[in-house]
């Protein structure tokens, strides 16, 4: 019975949304040429388009270079490989096996317009995978219940791994920039550029874009809107599960340190100069790269003064010198489980809080119960929930509300369900947000098949997500009322069956984490003083 009411359910919210297939975009001239899409229920959808030359032979580990023409027209029905890396790290776990080539600077556009003149709010999705991998195909990024919402929809793809980060003292001249690495958020860059450019003539309005994304597309976000090299390619953002704001320095390298280890990465291959690592076939270097390269977590965005990442977000929002745009902002209640082991003792979690916290270690184990091991394998869930993701977001939520202009809305997502009853883990919003709660794609635990409280309470994530990137502001007809952050009476928007505006949970852990960020700031300016 249940089945059938969520199939009357979608059947009537697509009846209601969809927008006639009669007289919409047809074939649309992009720089490089001209593409044809596919209409599919009142929305057009463009795959597999362009934006930079394929990144292989010289023109690997180069920033993204202009599109190469073709004739005729390009038929854009089907999604480009992904870019490369190891398919088991990231498809293989949620039973999908997609293409992978180097040749991957393409994106995918889904409209809704009838033709050029609408000028509809643009959405840019930039996906997650821990800076590792990641693709655009996934079926659970699919954009069409998105643009039937009014938007325009962007998918972008960029390079990850060793293919995207690699840093090395011999590829610093060859950059207008003088540096290496960070190729990876240059071909989001290129991307938004891309979009500047060309969305119009697919009806979206190049004045009102709102990049998105999860994770480490999360954290991408968080990386353009602080990078001078993004200024004016997008006027909101939204991160899911992801910032720039760590308790620890060691998340993002310095040059220094990854063209060091851009040497190791060479010494392993078996080769002294780029050139030579050119040569290799790209499964080669896949196979060397491995994930303890840079810091035990593979090749990652640099912190580069001058780059598309300056690196200090707290002293860039500080002084401000950030890209000032509304923001919203959040992350899930069960965070920890899919990185954290399932059972962690009392004397194991002591231990890894007095090495990660030192003078503060006490304040720490005293606001998590972990006396016995259920308690101990819960505090460090949480314990990770807090720190590597729920405290970035609160501190660029009140770094945002109290050095800019744009608003900041921050949100905590708690969908439980007979397979999540200690709340979403990470990844769980994305079905929520793309309306793909049936499609496969995430290594996360949704209901399933979704109830009726599920569809609806993915109708109001989307209305809240569509409405910011039309207004700046999240709120809307028949939706509860979301607050903009204010950090004396911070509230959080609780996106759960029944959505609303509650204090901040964990509050006490955020403020203990601030004494110890701003200690560890203290010792580092020390430091660097003497």
């Amino acid at each position: 019975m249940k089945r059938l009411w969520l199939g009357a359910t979608l059947a009537a919210i697509a009846l209601v949304c969809m927008r006639p297939a009669a007289a919409q975009i047809g074939v649309v001239s992009v720089t490089g040429g001209r593409v044809d899409g596919v209409t599919a229920g009142g929305v057009v959808s463009f795959k597999g388009i362009p934006f930079a030359a394929p990144p292989v032979g010289n023109l690997r580990w180069r920033d993204p270079q202009p599109v190469r023409p073709w004739r005729g027209i390009k038929k854009a029905d089907r999604f480009a490989p992904g870019c490369m890396q190891d398919p088991g790290f990231f498809f293989k776990q949620v039973g999908l096996t997609p293409a992978i080539s180097e040749d991957c600077l393409y994106l995918n556009v889904w409209t809704p317009a009838r033709s050029a003149r609408e000028r509809l709010p643009v959405m840019v999705w930039i996906y997650g995978g821990g800076f590792d991998g990641g693709a655009t195909s996934l079926p659970v990024y699919d954009g069409t219940r998105l643009a039937r919402r009014g938007v325009v929809l962007v998918s972008i793809a960029y390079r990850t791994g060793v293919f995207g980060f690699l840093a090395d003292s011999e590829l610093s001249p060859e950059s207008s920039r003088h540096l290496s690495g960070n190729y990876g958020l240059h071909d989001m860059i290129a991307a938004l550029k891309w979009v500047q450019a060309n969305i119009a003539r697919f009806g979206g309005n190049p004045s009102r874009v709102t990049i998105f994304g999860e994770s480490a597309g999360g954290d991408a976000v968080g990386m353009l809107a602080q990078s001078p090299l993004a200024r004016s390619l997008f006027e909101r953002g939204i991160a899911e599960s992801g910032s720039t704001f760590y308790l620890d320095d060691e998340d993002f390298t310095t040059l220094h340190r990854a063209e060091e280890a851009g040497q190791r990465f060479l010494a392993k291959l078996g080769v002294t100069s780029i050139a030579a690592a050119r040569s290799l076939d790209a499964q080669a270097l896949l196979k060397a790269q491995g994930l303890s390269v840079v810091g035990g977590g593979g090749f990652q965005p640099l912190a580069v003064v001058s780059d598309a990442f300056p690196g200090d977000g707290f002293r860039s929002y500080r002084t401000r010198r950030f890209n000032d745009t509304p923001i919203l902002i959040g992350s899930n209640a069960d965070e920890g489980s899919l990185f954290v082991p399932t059972h962690t003792s009392p004397s194991r979690f002591e231990a890894q809080v007095r090495a990660q916290f030192g003078p503060f270690a006490a304040r720490v184990l005293a606001v998590y119960p972990h006396a016995t091991d259920s308690e101990s394998s819960r505090a460090a869930v949480d314990l990770f929930r807090d720190t590597e993701m729920a405290w970035g977001a609160w501190t660029w939520a009140k770094l945002q509300s109290e050095n800019g202009q744009g608003k900041a809305y921050l949100y905590y997502f708690d969908r439980r369900s007979p397979q999540a009853p200690l709340g979403p883990a990470h990844t769980a919003e994305v079905g929520y947000v793309f309306g793909t709660l049936t499609a496969p794609g995430l290594p996360t635990r949704l209901p399933s098949p979704p109830g009726p409280a599920d569809v609806t309470l993915s109708e109001q994530i989307q209305s809240y997500w569509v409405n910011f990137a039309k207004t700046g502001d999240p709120n809307g007809p028949g939706l509860p009322y979301w607050p903009a952050l204010h950090a004396t009476v911070p509230r959080t928007m609780f996106l759960d069956e029944h959505p609303g505006a509650h204090p901040i949970p964990s509050m006490k852990q955020m403020k203990i984490f601030d004494a110890y960020f701003q200690w560890r700031r203290q010792q580092m300016e020390k430091k660097q003083a003497s």
